[in-house]
């Protein structure tokens, strides 16, 4: 038997962060709130239970060992966004209290930032905890000898910090040293070592034996998992659907596919591109305007067609950085003759991109996004590099995962691409609000760094 702590009082950790929750926002709202004439009693009421169901809502609390920092993040931001709504809603229908936007500013402000404290302590906390002390762990087996299930071990092995005690593999096809025995061998193997989670390789068993499998982890309250086959095709995202009582998975599309999170990405590309077009264009563009003119004569502005939304055309606008010329398609390289000294110094700062806020304003492009190549390189590596064409789901934009990356400029190898479209393809999938204002922050840094390819 494996001796040590194991998970099992981690059922004990979501009641925690709730009741600590719940205390906190009781507390400052009673401090902060003492002159608002609120009947306590109600509100204290009210709020507990909005904020129940509004974490209930975005999953406040589904927070797992696994789950990473950048998750977290945007579950805060949706709680406390939402939350914040709510505690507004509450004052016009509470005829006899004050309300008070700097009262309600601060309380929130004091409230999450307490939470977000504690909530810090407490997962990095864990991560420690499980590598210093080897507690807090989980034993888990894998059923199958697959590249997948060797992977899957690999990150356990090298992940210590999610709690996971690697015990051995089962196969009936396989034999290697690491294997414990056949899959019949494996019930016996859980009950007598304590194991926690079972781990299924698909492609190793049959749909009786999974089901038998499942039964026996549900008498025994072991948690069982399932690893993608080799097709892959079990990598996204999965939703059931049921027709009757008859279960279809489907693959989910993306976030970005989704109306609402659609209209929260645009919102937040009109506001800010409207900020930067009056604030920062409405004085630097005459400016950069004049410069261009006195070094080269012919428009201020270069207008290129670029494959946009669904392949479909559109304008993409910068400040012209080159002399007049007959080679557009071709994109700058190093040293490239045909850029003035005023276009290196604006494409080294990235100024001669500034213009694309109008093509933002206008809904052609988005601040964060893949970068609209060129026509001739769209149909040079659509069918040559894999996934190319994903990048076509969602509008284009001004920076992107790639570019901050270090995957912008000239293309010089097919390796250049299909790095560039790898993190093209993990920003659509993986997409986040905290992603898109991280995105931007790095790409501000890199303009003040200077970036090797920037030319």
């Amino acid at each position: 038997m494996v001796s040590g702590q194991t998970g099992r009082y981690s059922k004990y950790i979501r009641p925690i962060s709730i009741g600590f929750d719940l205390i906190i926002i009781t507390i400052f709202s009673l401090y902060f709130f003492k002159d608002l004439k609120l009947n306590t009693t109600y509100y204290i009421l009210y709020q507990s239970i909005t904020w129940i169901i509004i974490a209930f809502l975005v999953k406040f609390y589904d927070v797992f060992r696994f789950t990473t920092p950048v998750e977290i993040i945007t579950k805060l931001i949706k709680q406390a966004a939402i939350f914040l709504l709510i505690i507004i809603a509450f004052f016009p229908f509470a005829k006899t209290s004050i309300f008070s936007g700097k009262a309600i500013a601060i309380f929130t402000t004091f409230s999450f930032l307490t939470i977000i404290l504690f909530k810090y302590f407490l997962f990095y906390y864990l991560k420690k905890y499980r590598i210093v002390t080897g507690s807090n762990f989980r034993n888990a087996v894998i059923i199958g000898y697959t590249p997948e299930s060797i992977r899957l071990k690999e990150v356990f092995d090298s992940r210590q910090d999610y709690g996971y005690r690697f015990q051995g593999y089962f196969s009936d096809k396989k034999q290697n040293p690491e294997i414990k025995g056949k899959i019949d061998d494996l019930k016996e193997f859980v009950i007598q070592n304590n194991i926690d989670e079972i781990y299924c390789s698909l492609n190793e068993i049959s749909n009786d034996r999974l089901k038998d499998l499942v039964e026996f982890a549900d008498e025994n309250n072991k948690s069982i998992k399932f690893i993608p086959d080799s097709k892959e095709i079990f990598s996204k995202n999965l939703k059931v659907d049921y027709y009757e009582l008859f279960p279809v998975l489907s693959l989910q599309k993306t976030q970005l596919h989704n109306p609402t999170i659609k209209g929260i990405k645009r919102a937040f590309d009109i506001f800010f591109s409207l900020f930067v077009i009056v604030f920062i264009l409405s004085w630097l563009m005459p400016l950069i305007a004049i410069l261009i003119l006195i070094e080269s004569k012919g428009p201020i502005f270069f207008k290129q067609g670029r494959p946009g939304l669904d392949e479909n055309e559109f304008f993409c606008y910068k400040f012209r950085s080159m002399q007049v010329n007959e080679t557009t398609e071709k994109e700058a390289s190093k040293n490239d003759p045909r850029v003035t000294k005023m276009g290196k110094f604006m494409r080294k700062t990235s100024i001669d991109e500034l213009p694309q806020f109008f093509n933002v304003l206008m809904g052609d492009m988005s601040v964060v996004g893949p970068r609209p190549h060129l026509w001739s390189q769209n149909k040079s590596y659509a069918s040559k590099v894999k996934k190319y064409m994903v990048r076509h789901y969602v509008k284009p934009g001004i920076t992107g995962l790639a570019q901050v990356k270090g995957y912008r400029g000239e293309i010089e190898t097919d390796e250049d691409m299909i790095n560039r479209i790898k993190f093209d393809v993990f920003y659509i999938e993986n997409w986040s609000i905290v992603m898109d204002i991280k995105i931007i922050i790095q790409t501000v840094i890199n303009i003040f760094k200077g970036e090797d390819k920037a030319y």
